[in-house]
């Protein structure tokens, strides 16, 4: 069975980049230890977007869906004190992996 790919897009406003790198920084280990996690990059826009990409690769679907039903819903909710979010917009963009590769040994 194929890997699956999550891509979250952030559109984040340029005085919030900051803030959002900070936040996930301080959330290293909060997706690390889930059951099926395979992979996770948070990808910073160079030119001509806003867009942040917060890649994550899962063994299955039901492994992102239980982080997803669990720690992160846990995790994003709170009390009406929680900070407001660094992006203005989100979308998921899900995928299959159907190939890869990785550096042949010397």
């Amino acid at each position: 069975m194929p890997s699956v790919v999550k891509i979250n897009v952030l559109t984040v406003p340029a005085e919030q980049r900051e803030t959002l790198e900070k936040r996930f920084a301080s959330r290293a280990g909060a997706v690390e230890s889930s059951d099926g996690f395979e992979w996770f990059e948070l990808l910073r826009p160079v030119e001509g977007t806003d867009d942040y990409l917060v890649y994550t690769r899962w063994r299955d679907e039901a492994s992102f869906q239980a982080w997803m039903e669990g720690p992160m819903k846990s995790a994003h909710q709170g009390g009406g004190d929680r900070p407001k979010p660094a992006a203005s917009g989100s979308s998921v963009w899900s995928f299959e992996v159907v190939q890869q590769a990785a550096p042949k040994s010397a």
